[in-house]
């Protein structure tokens, strides 16, 4: 993580700070396109680190959209075992919607404007529609559990 802030700073990105070791950063920016600043962030990855690592950017207020717009809190009584995706293409979450209609026995899926919430009660790990987000949709989309989000919205907050 120590490298990504370093990496983060030489890209000329202010306020850096990391999340555990999440692979999440916040950071402060001109007004630019996310997916610009995510093939940015990725090719100076690569050329510093060696890692081709597929790289989501949103702004504090996708994060915040995100948050608010979580309808399966009231179920999810662990925020480790709330799955939300979140893409930097729109068609992927159009794609997640249509994943969304199948019955996930006990998995209910929610599928919203800014993310896709998948309520894991056995776990991430055994979670059959997890595992199913994430096995198509290798580079525009990642998914991270309830407690990141909140953390990640808590650095955004002044």
């Amino acid at each position: 993580m120590a490298d990504l802030r370093k990496i983060l700073g030489v890209l000329g990105f202010t306020n850096v700070a990391t999340l555990l070791n999440s692979g999440n950063a916040v950071f402060d920016g001109a007004d630019e396109d996310p997916a610009a600043v995510a093939s940015r962030i990725r090719a100076a990855v690569l050329k510093k680190l060696g890692v081709d690592a597929p790289v989501v950017v949103k702004t504090a207020q996708d994060i915040a959209a995100v948050i608010a717009g979580n309808k399966l809190g009231k179920i999810a009584s662990d925020p480790s075992r709330l799955l939300v995706a979140v893409s930097s293409e729109p068609e992927s979450l159009a794609q997640l919607a249509r994943l969304a209609k199948s019955d996930w026995k006990g998995e209910p899926v929610h599928v919203g404007k800014h993310a896709a919430y998948v309520w894991c009660p056995d776990g991430s790990l055994q979670s059959k529609v997890g595992l199913a987000m994430l096995g198509g949709f290798k580079d525009s989309v990642t998914t991270r559990n309830w407690a990141t989000f909140q953390k990640i919205d808590a650095l955004l907050k002044p």
